[in-house]
């Protein structure tokens, strides 16, 4: 008999319509809707198509059609970002009023040109966990009537978050309970360290909200308890731990999970089309397969 609070679980995958869905992404539905289904809670689908640019219907179509033939089911409606930019853009402004959002006007070629030139000269530019050099800072004290005058001129710019004022308004301790591992193994109660993101965007012209911040949004509206998701978003939890302290957003539990290899021992990528769910649908194997090929790389379905 499920106890009262394992039935109100609830697990999600939340796949983006840019391309088609391959291995890793198999991985992840099917260890969501097992996970849920063990446990008698609820296992809900989200398209995050939040970039208009990116995002393509006939994509968001082949994301229906592959996990139905995986034998994966959802609860309806589907949460779609696109018709929910008025809930994102509310919060931004939340964010604003706290003082802890600034517009940033440089482009990224520009920070390029700075990070290769403090290098060439000896110097070592910080960088995130992903690698990417982080963005400078000095337009953090940028007068806020320049600042809405290059606005006003047209100036395109995103909306920064203020790393250091953010982390003063959010609790000393911030950490997260991880059911699973990160890349170096860490697991247990694990403390958050975002500063390590520096000013990360959270909003820009062609997409009015970041991942980062429209994926705590929506778990906390569907009421998420449980993301199961991949290593390779493991170190962004920091950050949205941080921005869940700031908005008054329940925290879920974490479980990361390890990456399917491409044949170049690399994570995959959707623009590989050999590894696409549809490719070996196509080639004659079955859903089955599909899990047995995932189990041969030391994945453990529940």
């Amino acid at each position: 008999m499920q106890s009262a609070l394992s039935k109100n679980r609830i697990f999600r995958f939340a796949p983006s319509p840019n391309g088609l869905l391959h291995l890793g992404h198999a991985l992840s539905a099917m260890l969501n809707h097992d996970l849920a289904a063990a446990c008698g809670g609820r296992f809900l689908l989200r398209v995050e198509d939040i970039d208009p640019a990116r995002s393509r219907p006939e994509f968001e179509a082949t994301i229906y059609r592959d996990l139905a033939w995986l034998g994966l089911d959802w609860e309806k409606p589907v949460r779609r970002q696109s018709e929910h930019l008025e809930f994102y853009g509310e919060a931004l402004e939340r964010l604003k009023a706290m003082g802890v959002l600034y517009p940033g006007f440089l482009s990224r070629g520009e920070v390029k040109a700075r990070v290769l030139a403090h290098e060439a000269a000896g110097g070592v530019w910080p960088r995130d966990p992903d690698g990417a050099p982080l963005y400078p800072t000095e337009e953090r004290k940028l007068d806020r009537g320049e600042a809405l005058a290059r606005i006003a001129a047209g100036r395109q710019h995103a909306w920064r978050l203020d790393m250091d004022r953010a982390r003063a308004l959010a609790p000393a301790v911030l950490d997260w309970a991880e059911a699973g591992a990160g890349p170096e193994g860490g697991t247990g109660l694990l403390a958050a360290r975002p500063e390590r993101w520096g000013d990360v965007i959270l909003s820009r012209p062609d997409a009015p909200a970041s991942y980062h911040l429209a994926v705590v949004l929506d778990d906390a509206v569907q009421g998420i308890t449980d993301v199961v998701r991949g290593q390779d978003l493991f170190h962004a939890t920091a950050v949205h731990r941080l921005l869940q302290s700031l908005l008054g957003l329940p925290a879920p539990a974490y479980r990361h999970h390890g990456l399917v290899p491409g044949p170049d021992g690399r994570k995959l990528s959707k623009s590989n089309q050999d590894t696409g769910i549809a490719a070996y649908r196509e080639r004659g194997v079955s859903p089955a397969g599909i899990r047995a090929l995932l189990a041969g790389y030391g994945f453990v379905f529940h």
